[in-house]
């Protein structure tokens, strides 16, 4: 009897091993892979998972899934100050899967792969009665003990994000009404624009050069800006003051704020926006923003580090704290 590949095995060396262009992943013919780092260099290990209607919807598209799951974790390296080196997947696929789907989600995946120079080196396939369940292990490199950690901040840094911050947790609001547009008198660019954001996230890993050279504290905002902060001031030992006139929003985000500002709680604490969030030496603040600004990475500075363990204050317009029903989005 002939010893023939599974239909496992088809399905890998049919959909997933072209990703895996590193001579260490072994084509996937094996069952583990190896890596080496550049000289000098330390390896920065990253995983976050992505399930059917928790983080994407369904019936998203699933190139736009494949990348969303690609980008979280290539946008945490980046908030380390990390260079894309590959990843681990493990997919867990419902039975009525099937082969078209798979094909486009493994066209994004190979999309961003080639992008960001992140090759696949292997992983795990299942299938499962329940939802889709995609869990990847990204890893990067940084120069030895250079890699920014959230810890570091200290009273006087200038608080600092780049990007625009609430728009994916408005593309989901979108997403899942899409008569809000009207209401909101989003163009359809706006209303686009908020959809994309949602759907894939843009992972600034052209700053992660810039944070290793200027940043105390560093980490993505993937839980909302409210809560994320709260994070990185605990861990320090330190709080914050940030003004929230000046967390830089889209034109799509201003509008919808104009329409309803009771969004600005969703934009502030909503989570997705996979931007980066991090701290300065005020002397140093200027020259980042300019360095970030030739990374091709606009960023803003928000507030400023203050000594003290309570919680981190965003002030509004009228000068009063702000408050939410909760600071950031959380699985439990």
């Amino acid at each position: 009897m002939k010893n023939l590949p599974s239909a496992e095995d088809n399905l890998i060396a049919r959909f997933f091993k072209p990703l895996a262009t590193h001579p260490g992943a072994f084509g996937l013919a094996d069952d583990a892979a190896v890596f080496a780092p550049p000289p000098g260099h330390e390896i920065v290990l990253k995983t976050d998972a992505v399930i059917a209607g928790v983080h994407f919807l369904p019936d998203d598209p699933p190139d736009t899934v494949a990348r969303k799951a690609s980008r979280a974790n290539l946008s945490d390296l980046a908030g380390k100050g990390a260079q894309p080196a590959g990843f681990l997947l493990s997919i867990a696929l419902p039975k009525e899967t099937d082969e078209a789907w798979l094909a486009r989600f493994c066209a994004g995946l190979a999309s961003d792969a080639l992008a960001y120079g992140c090759p696949l080196f292997g992983g795990d396939t299942d299938r499962t009665p329940g939802l889709l369940a995609i869990t990847i292990l990204a890893f990067g490199t940084v120069p030895a003990g250079r890699m920014v950690q959230r810890a570091g901040a200290t009273p006087g840094d200038v608080v600092a994000v780049s990007g625009s911050i609430g728009d994916a947790a408005l593309g989901l609001k979108l997403r899942r009404d899409p008569a809000l547009a009207a209401r909101w008198s989003l163009s359809d660019e706006d209303r686009d624009f908020l959809l994309a954001r949602y759907r894939i996230p843009e992972p600034r890993v052209a700053l992660a050069p810039v944070l290793r050279e200027c940043a105390s504290a560093a980490m993505d905002i993937s839980d909302g800006l409210a809560g994320d902060l709260a994070k990185l001031c605990r861990v320090s030992n330190v709080t914050a003051s940030v003004e929230v006139a000046k967390v830089p929003l889209s034109p799509g985000a201003r509008r919808a704020l104009a329409a309803d500002p009771a969004l600005r709680e969703p934009v502030l604490t909503g989570g997705d926006d996979y931007e980066i969030l991090f701290t300065v030496p005020a002397a140093r603040w200027k020259a980042c923003a300019k360095a970030a600004a030739e990374a091709g990475v606009v960023v803003a500075a928000i507030g400023t580090i203050e000594a003290g363990d309570a919680a981190p204050v965003l002030i509004g317009d009228d000068g009063q704290a702000v408050t939410f029903a909760r600071l950031s989005y959380s699985h439990f």
